[in-house]
């Protein structure tokens, strides 16, 4: 294991999953399936404003949770979307209208705002996730970590992002 910057672990030990999160903020990198992640973790990826989640872990995260019921909230670019099933919270960051387009950091922020936002309200401590915006959408992960860290670090919630 090794220490990043203030706040940031990165790790290959799926041992140390429970142990790293103990104490607030931190971002950390955990190399494998994003759904092996705690039971109790709060899932989040990025999708665009049509729900059309037809490429990348966007497929996995409808085969296992559906999209109606996201569909149904009308969330626009900069919104997040959640669902909860059982004991965890499932947050679509809406980053563009249409599935073909790219996000833009901007929107992307915003929709990390607002999901902060219902973690503080909900209690919600830990997340993971894989690099949001980096994949097909080709943002930089240098600026999305970057983004994530300035919209959590003054909070308890801790950010585990998942890279096969």
């Amino acid at each position: 294991m090794s220490k990043g910057y203030k706040g940031q672990v990165n790790t290959d030990d799926k041992d140390t999953k429970d142990s790293l999160c103990s104490s607030g903020w931190q971002l950390q990198y955990m190399r494998g399936d994003l759904f092996t992640c705690l039971a109790t973790d709060a899932l989040a990826h990025c999708i665009s404003e049509d729900c059309r989640m037809g490429a990348g872990i966007a497929v996995l995260f409808k085969k296992k949770f559906g999209i109606e019921e996201v569909r149904a909230q009308n969330k626009v670019p900069g919104q997040c979307a959640v669902l909860k099933k059982s004991d965890r919270f499932v947050y679509y960051l809406i980053t563009k209208q249409k599935y073909y387009q790219k996000p833009t950091y901007g929107t992307l922020k915003k929709s990390l705002v607002c999901m902060r936002d219902h973690c503080l309200a909900n209690g919600v401590e830990r997340i993971s996730m894989p690099r949001i915006g980096c994949g097909l959408d080709k943002l930089k992960w240098e600026n999305v970590s970057s983004i994530i860290t300035e919209v959590f670090q003054n909070t308890d919630v801790c950010i585990t992002v998942y890279s096969i």
